[in-house]
């Protein structure tokens, strides 16, 4: 079968072509304003792309196309594939008929840490053995690619809340029915398809209805929300999970940054930690992932062991480089909860030394103006604070930085920040870039330019 991908560059759905083609499927796509990490993975993989939605690339004459929800109607492509009559699905619908059916599906669901937890729960059940398949909505640094099919009898997915494609406004993870589901957090967000916070609650509900009786549900202890969810009716054993106590999963942390501590079960120590992640969201993270995989067969004491050789995954406190005692991290954090424990979570790692922290607000939630008067508490702890403004951004950021004081600037071109931040960075600087795009290549250019200065002084 010739399977095309319309958004193959997203990272679902780069996922997505990367199933299709290990299950032995010919696979083309397509996208527009390609950037790595999706775009390497892919050109690896030896997947054809076509760079652009130019209604043409429908003379491959696919057997099926798999629809991205970045696509919409009034696209001259869809439009020629609606008019063309060639069979077409959405990327959650291709894999819940062609992966997930007669497998134990584990979902990994919430506004944060969908993607390392699902990254986690597939590194345990592959380090126990059971080679599980696996979608991730990233790159993790443990398994040459984002996802596989596997030839256990699991399969681990990210549970994403956003819509499933333009002829189906329904979450994603509706078409999962998994057997294990993760809750991490529930936070208002994707402001571009839901109203409020309720509407994503109704949604997590639906999630909550196709868990069967003998299937299990691990979620946040500590959060309101997922609370309301859950009261709205549960038909099956649940399992709570936090950091602190009160809950079944809890852990007792032996270092302030989260990079060691003990996992609890019901007041009971079950194994010790210790590993290159820091951040006590990355200890709920850990904590959830080893409820969900005990519930799949793999005994703490094996899940323990694995999260200590654990690698991380790509853009989740990336380090990019250090170059003149300057050091540069790629991070995806985009909404304020998610921002505000990235810098926590590099605070308790670098002690007193100066955090850089440059935003670019390039969601559709943060472009509209949602979280604008968040992000100025979610960057306190950062000394230093850059927002780059993006040109289709629909406010200004400049109110935003006041709030921040003369630490905090604004930015509107790309060369002049990477030029700034070259200029200003002192040996010893941490650089935090935060973005859920490309950010036009800040890391590398940054990185090239502290190389370029330091060269020049040395000269000099």
């Amino acid at each position: 079968m010739h399977v095309h991908v319309l958004g193959i560059c997203g990272t679902f759905m780069g996922g997505i072509a990367a199933l299709a083609q290990a299950a032995g499927h010919r696979v083309t796509g397509s996208d527009r304003n390609v950037y790595p990490p999706m775009s390497t993975q892919l050109e690896a993989l030896g997947i054809r792309l076509i760079e652009g939605y130019e209604p043409d690339q429908l003379a491959l004459a696919p057997d099926v196309v798999v629809v991205g929800n970045v696509m919409s109607r009034g696209n001259p492509l869809i439009e020629r594939l609606l008019e063309s009559g060639i069979p077409y699905t959405s990327g959650p619908q291709w894999l819940a008929e062609h992966v997930l059916r007669g497998r134990w599906t584990l979902a990994v669901a919430g506004t944060h840490g969908k993607t390392t937890t699902t990254s986690m729960l597939a590194f345990i059940l592959h380090h126990a053995g059971q080679d599980p398949g696996f979608l991730i909505g990233g790159v993790p640094v443990d398994f040459p690619s984002s996802a596989r099919l596997g030839t256990g009898r699991h399969f681990v997915v990210e549970a994403d809340e956003y819509d499933t494609a333009f002829f189906d406004k329904r979450a994603k993870f509706v078409h999962y029915r998994p057997r294990t589901a993760i809750l991490n957090n529930l936070e208002y967000d994707h402001a571009d398809i839901y109203p409020d916070v309720a509407s994503i609650q109704r949604q997590f509900h639906h999630l909550v209805r196709t868990v069967p009786g003998n299937g299990l549900i691990v979620a946040n202890g500590a959060d309101q929300r997922l609370d309301e969810v859950l009261a709205q009716g549960c038909w099956t054993p649940r399992e709570s999970f936090a950091h602190e106590g009160g809950v079944d999963w809890s852990a007792r942390l032996l270092a302030a940054d989260g990079s060691e501590f003990e996992v609890m079960f019901r007041g009971e120590r079950q194994g010790r930690v210790r590993w290159g992640m820091i951040g006590g969201h990355n200890v709920d993270n850990a904590l959830a992932a080893i409820a969900a995989a005990r519930h799949a067969g793999v005994p703490v004491a094996a899940a323990v062991e694995a999260l200590s050789v654990f690698g991380g995954i790509k853009r989740r406190m990336e380090l990019r480089g250090t170059v003149a005692g300057v050091t540069v991290y790629d991070d995806f954090a985009h909404h304020p909860t998610a921002i505000a424990t990235t810098v926590a979570g590099l605070r308790h790692r670098v002690g007193s030394a100066r955090i850089v922290a440059v935003l670019e607000p390039r969601s559709n939630t943060m472009k509209l103006g949602v979280h604008r008067d968040e992000i100025a508490h979610s960057l306190a702890a950062a000394d230093r604070v850059w927002f780059y403004r993006p040109a289709d951004l629909g406010w200004d950021l400049a109110p935003v930085a006041g709030l921040l004081g003369p630490r905090a600037s604004v930015a509107t071109d790309l060369d002049g920040l990477v030029a700034a931040l070259a200029n200003e960075s002192l040996p010893g600087d941490h650089v935090l870039v935060m973005s859920n795009g490309g950010f036009g290549g800040l890391h590398g250019r940054l990185l090239e330019a502290l190389a370029k200065r330091e060269a020049t002084r040395e000269d000099s």
